[in-house]
């Protein structure tokens, strides 16, 4: 295996890392006006829960706060198993370009 080559039990253990745990629950909006919290948080909203394999609906709410209680776990615990990139991971920025005979104007 080349060295840049990530072998298949790391990349599961990163994968599993960043995947929902079985039974977790995320509210949604019942309509097309996206999925924010902050984005009429007013409508109705759903409750999936992640079976291990996708998000399957669960019950309703009649508003965001409502089903944000309901699945009981804020966004922030959520966004902590996601990983960083590391810094100083990119690569070296390449030299300008500079021409080998000078021009000069007319």
């Amino acid at each position: 295996m080349a060295e840049h080559e990530e072998s298949l039990d790391g990349w599961a253990a990163r994968r599993d890392a960043c995947r929902p745990d079985p039974g977790e629950r995320r509210p949604v909006p019942l309509s097309e006006r996206g999925r924010g919290a902050h984005v009429a948080p007013d409508t109705p909203r759903g409750v999936e829960e992640w079976d291990g394999q996708e998000w399957v609906p669960v019950s309703a709410a009649a508003n965001y706060p409502a089903a944000a209680a309901e699945t009981g776990v804020d966004a922030a615990a959520r966004a902590e198993r996601v990983p960083l990139p590391k810094f100083g991971c990119l690569p070296e920025l390449p030299e300008p370009y500079r021409p080998t005979i000078p021009f000069h104007r007319p």
